[in-house]
């Protein structure tokens, strides 16, 4: 099985100097890479009941939709606002320079359905804490989320953890 993490690529200094941009679309660009990404995402949930993968624009798109076929779950797209074409329910969240906001169509997610967010990284939380208020606000129960990447040193993951959220990622980077 191929080493994962030197499977990603690290761009420094994008978008903006000190940053260390961690790009998957690398480890996405490996057949064997990929494949085994979305294997050990998907392990430590096959013995939970999924009803449904909430995958968060864009490319949780990719891992959530990989992830929701390998456990047998449907797929649930969390997009930025304005892109979903029927009535939605959204959840504005905070960046680093203003406010944004995602949406989900209103009838995405049963009441009680089982609900696993994906996304391809989690640094400061804001968007997955966002995902997560989006599926509870439409009566879903958060199983957990799953990352490929957890740049620990920022302090996502605690956040979710702290909102009784389950974490797994498959990997770390230290820094930006």
């Amino acid at each position: 099985m191929a080493d994962l993490k030197s499977l990603v690529r690290t761009i420094p200094d994008y978008p903006k100097p000190g940053i260390m941009f961690r790009d998957v679309t690398t480890l996405f660009g490996d057949a064997q890479g990929f494949k085994a990404t979305i294997m050990r995402m998907a392990e430590p949930w096959r013995g939970e009941p999924i009803d449904a993968v909430a995958g968060i624009e864009a490319r949780g798109f990719i891992l959530g939709g990989a992830v929701a076929d390998r456990l047998g779950s449907a797929f649930v797209p969390i997009r930025k606002k304005g892109k979903l074409p029927w009535k939605t329910i959204g959840q504005e969240y905070t960046l680093e320079y203003g406010v944004d906001a995602m949406e989900i169509h209103e009838d995405a997610i049963a009441p009680g359905a089982r609900i696993l967010i994906v996304d391809d990284l989690i640094a400061t939380g804001g968007t997955a804490e966002a995902a997560a208020k989006l599926v509870r606000r439409s009566g879903g129960n958060i199983v957990g989320a799953a990352f490929v990447i957890d740049l620990s040193e920022i302090g996502g993951r605690k956040r979710l953890e702290d909102m009784g959220i389950r974490c797994e990622t498959l990997m770390a980077f230290d820094g930006h």
